[in-house]
């Protein structure tokens, strides 16, 4: 076992060497680096960003609006479309009119319609009360706005669990070339001891050359694993591929106590409690559509006419105004306000069934992950002292085999289980942290 221990310190030293001038990257810096690369949170943000702007939308509704018109005409005379409108008028008229106004009165017997007219107005229209047309669709847009917020917190949680399970998935790639250089190092010393005593039994020799064959095919899937896992670190955190790793944060030892209480709020809750809220306004505000609109309006006209287009502005001219209030009342929609408000409506009952059941299964979640934790750090101890007598067992079993008291195939089973037990006790660290983070990711 001494040869063991002594091999995997070498073997250790020898690759903290071979990384000497590699990136040291912690934890910390891993998950910050990922979560700035990240294009789910990026999208994420982009989102609140939209919703944001749907707001401005909405309240514009709440603004006076201007609208302004321009209008140029030709009148044409049916009859003769070469000339303009002309009227007869009546010799008999000028007299009445001279009767009637006490005035002598004389009167042209025909008067031209001018056929050019040119008519430019505004008209600005403010509403008063709309009986909750807008008050429900701006809420309804600020509870999208929440869910959007909400929607970037959860994706970040995801991003930053991912990030962890990454690290940690690299940094156990990196144990296990450590524990597989070292278990193929003491077959190494093994077989060196067998063939220093003398004429090997060849019984002995062939397994002890069949495990070192089997434990370099282990070594070099570990190797590939682990530079796979880094790879995929260095892709997600925006480092150079070629770039080596020295990832400084090791597997702690021990575990404290989670402090944790009752789940009572999660990003994945808040987003459809916000959906249901956003549903039932948007329903109020299609109901309120069948409702009259109150405002007051407001316009200018002005209006000139001529003979021809070059002096049509030298003609008769007028102009109007005026302003008041104004009762929109929506009087016929073919049942089209109902029946968006009860889509509406449906969709907020679907939002609680979905709310009713994320709680229950979110809740679980939670509990299960507690639970995980606490069972894998109650049995860690036991695992690390199994994982000890392993190494004694070892221990024994290699200097009997140094003297030749045992055969190869009982080293071979010895080693192994040593093996299985280094691999085990890595691989219940690794799900200890990822408890705890999953644990945070629902409840922090």
């Amino acid at each position: 076992m001494h040869k063991f221990k002594l091999a995997a310190v070498v073997l250790c030293a020898v690759g903290a060497m071979g990384n000497a001038y590699g990136m040291d990257l912690s934890l910390d810096t891993a998950v910050d680096m990922i979560l700035a690369e990240s294009q789910d949170l990026k999208k994420a943000a982009a989102n609140v960003e939209k919703a944001e702007a749907s707001l401005d939308v909405a309240n514009a509704n709440r603004w006076f609006k201007i609208d302004g018109t321009a209008t140029y005409m030709n009148l044409v005379n049916v009859k003769n479309p070469t000339k303009s409108y002309t009227v007869d008028l009546p010799p008999e008229l000028g007299g009445l009119l001279s009767q009637y106004l006490e005035k002598n009165i004389q009167l042209p017997e025909q008067i031209d319609i001018y056929d050019n007219m040119f008519m430019a107005g505004v008209t600005v229209t403010q509403p008063i009360y709309t009986f909750g047309k807008i008050g429900n669709a701006v809420k309804s847009v600020k509870a999208a706005i929440k869910m959007a917020e909400s929607s970037q917190e959860m994706t970040r949680r995801e991003v930053k669990y991912s990030a962890v399970d990454m690290y940690w998935t690299a940094k156990m790639t990196d144990e296990i070339v450590k524990i597989s250089r070292a278990d193929l190092q003491a077959a190494r010393d093994a077989r060196r001891s067998l063939t220093s005593a003398g004429r090997a039994n060849r019984s002995n020799l062939v397994k002890i050359e069949s495990d070192i064959a089997t434990k370099e095919i282990n070594l070099s899937n570990a190797e590939f694993n682990r530079d796979t896992a880094h790879r995929m670190l260095k892709i997600l955190a925006g480092i150079d591929v070629n770039e080596e790793l020295n990832l400084t944060d090791e597997f702690p030892d021990t575990f404290p106590e989670l402090e944790v209480g009752e789940l009572k709020s999660t990003p994945q809750w808040d987003i459809l409690n916000q959906q249901i809220q956003m549903y039932e306004r948007n329903a109020k505000s299609k109901r309120a559509g069948m409702l009259p609109t109150l405002a007051a309006t407001a316009s200018y006209n002005y209006i000139a006419m001529g003979p021809n287009m070059g002096n049509m502005f030298d003609g008769i001219d007028t102009q109007s105004a005026y302003w008041g209030l104004a009762l929109q009342v929506p009087i016929f929609s073919g049942g089209a306000n109902m029946a968006n408000a009860t889509i509406e409506a449906m969709n907020a009952e679907a939002a609680r069934q979905d709310l009713d059941k994320a709680t229950k299964l979110v809740t679980e979640e939670y509990t299960r992950a507690i639970d995980q934790y606490n069972h894998l750090r109650g049995n860690l101890k036991t695992l690390e002292n199994a994982r000890d007598l392993a190494a004694k067992a070892y221990d024994f079993s290699s200097g009997r085999f140094a003297s030749g008291q045992t055969s190869a195939v009982e080293l071979a089973e010895v080693s192994a289980g040593l093996y299985q037990l280094d691999m085990a006790l890595l691989n219940a660290k690794y799900n200890i942290l990822m408890s705890a983070e999953s644990v945070k990711k629902l409840g922090e």
